[in-house]
């Protein structure tokens, strides 16, 4: 065989396994809102948290798109803290969260939500719910 079929083999199959690592079964679960109560996760969207990484003083992805109804799970992966905070000042916000920790939101509302680090103002993002 020759070195770039091989490689390209070895490719193939790796992601085929990372395809089905990723898959598996789903449940529904209580998801805190923005104000710190909770709901019940019922549509396909709810229970499979959309992610928004932190990372070099970055959100990333810049601009995420959801269904309605979804869970967003944002990870600090930076070396501060940061925070993850609707400009409206009220649809939502996680909080500081330290590096390493993660926080889960659930927006219900339809929309486009521009947000910022509270900490860091040069940081934003929008969340789009639709």
């Amino acid at each position: 065989m020759q070195p770039h079929r091989v490689i390209s083999s070895i490719a193939v199959a790796g992601i085929a396994a990372a395809l089905l690592v990723g898959c598996g079964g789903s449940s529904t679960a209580k998801a805190p809102t923005p104000d710190g109560t909770s709901s019940s996760a019922s549509s396909a969207s709810a229970t499979s948290p959309s992610a928004v990484k932190i990372d070099n003083f970055a959100f990333h992805p810049s601009t995420l798109t959801v269904g309605g109804d979804a869970r967003v799970n944002v990870t600090n992966d930076d070396s501060t803290a940061h925070t993850f905070t609707a400009n409206d000042g009220n649809s939502f916000d996680t909080g500081s969260i330290d590096p390493g920790n993660s926080s889960r939101l659930s927006v219900l509302k339809p929309g486009r939500y521009p947000y910022h680090c509270s900490i860091h103002s040069f940081m934003h993002g929008t969340l789009v719910v639709q």
